[in-house]
């Protein structure tokens, strides 16, 4: 046995693709249940919290409690909570996380001359109005976040833009960069996901299917790293990149091998 007590796994592009499950997904977990290892799922998803992935894992007969979820828009949530908790927030994003911030009890305003802080995700509805809008709101040291970094998204019928690409527009507005990102591989997001593990991070080890996020998120906790190949990562992407996973895998359907060898 290699001596892992915990593994923060990615959800979608190492477990998921779109709602197909990548082969090899389920006997991976399960054999991290019968190792005893700890799992924390963890996605930059920032439009979802823990129920939609306990139900879409349910529905493949994965059984996870919403403990051991974590979303970006989680991330988000507690964060702003902790930190803001009584300044509205003018959001670039998706209803869904608007209601998410909301069971949080946190404020969204539409207006951006009254934002006290600025939120930056993925919008399919963005639109030239709004990045008029978030200019306004940016205006002065207004706090600004994003949910993640991710650029792009994997999806069964290719790629799709993420939050990435709206915030790089709203910092070219501004003139700014982000005051953080929250999701991975920040320290606020290690720090949530290791907070929900009882391991050591050297005993922890990470997998996904992003150099710049889940294998950096593994780098900044001091965990080991495995890339998988089912998602946005190849092999020509790894020579270039500047972090260096520990393992490289053709799908998490190896995870057993590596956990077992």
């Amino acid at each position: 046995m290699t001596g892992f007590e915990a593994a923060i796994l990615d959800v979608d592009g190492t477990i998921l693709r779109g709602e197909r499950v990548i082969p090899g997904a389920i006997d991976a977990l399960a054999t991290l249940e019968t190792a005893g290892i700890d799992v924390v799922l963890f996605s930059n998803n920032p439009t979802r919290g823990a129920p939609h992935y306990q139900t879409k894992l349910g529905n493949h007969g994965i059984d996870i409690s919403s403990d051991a979820v974590l979303t970006s828009a989680v991330v988000t949530a507690e964060f702003l909570r902790a930190n803001h908790p009584d300044e509205p927030i003018f959001l670039v994003g998706d209803d869904r996380l608007e209601t998410l911030l909301e069971e949080y009890d946190l404020t969204i305003t539409a207006d951006p001359d009254e934002s006290g802080v600025v939120l930056g995700s993925i919008d399919r509805e963005f639109s030239y109005g709004t990045i008029w809008e978030s200019l306004r709101a940016l205006e002065g040291s207004t706090p600004f976040y994003g949910t993640d970094p991710d650029a792009t998204i994997p999806t069964e019928g290719g790629d799709i833009p993420g939050s990435g690409s709206i915030l790089a527009a709203m910092e070219a507005v501004a003139g700014r960069e982000p005051d953080a990102i929250l999701g991975k591989p920040s320290a606020v997001a290690a720090e949530a996901a290791m907070g929900r593990l009882e391991a050591s991070p050297e005993r922890t080890l990470v997998v996904g299917d992003r150099l710049d996020t889940d294998i950096a998120l593994g780098e900044r906790t001091g965990a080991a790293t495995a890339v998988v190949l089912t998602g946005i990562t190849d092999r020509s992407d790894i020579e270039r990149a500047a972090v260096d996973p520990d393992y490289v895998l053709e799908s998490i359907g190896e995870l057993g091998e590596l956990i077992e060898g």
